[in-house]
């Protein structure tokens, strides 16, 4: 049996991505340093089990979000919540806007953007 442990997603301010991402999920920074030969930073940020590693070049670039029709882009992170209005509640809070909250089995769900273009899914299971 595998399970998924980290994602490694490139960011423009990994400080301020761990940040919110502990306030709205309650996550712990893991470790943080040096990375890809000092030409970047990186933060991880999640729980014992799994986490995001958050990398910031040196120059980080703004882009165009790309669009599901991509090859090997990607589209969203799912993360569990057990509590989907609390976790709105703690979305909204970071000023982040939700946004096609649907609720089908097996669970109830709702998405959201990032100050990196990266979309979030947020998911409760019943």
């Amino acid at each position: 049996m595998a399970r998924l442990e980290h994602a490694n997603i490139t960011v423009r301010d990994a400080a301020s991505t761990a940040a919110w991402l502990g306030r709205a999920f309650g996550w712990g920074i893991r470790w943080e340093g040096s990375a890809m030969n000092g030409e970047g930073y990186t933060i991880h940020v999640g729980t014992d089990a799994d986490y995001l590693a958050l990398y910031q070049p040196k120059s980080a670039k703004d882009g165009v979000r790309p669009d599901y029709l991509t090859s090997g882009q990607l589209n969203h992170i799912g993360i569990v919540v057990y509590d989907l209005d609390a976790a709105e509640i703690a979305v909204r809070a970071e000023g982040y806007e939700p946004h096609s909250h649907q609720d089908y089995e097996p669970g109830a769900r709702f998405y959201f953007y990032d100050e990196n273009e990266i979309e979030y899914e947020i998911v409760a299971y019943d």
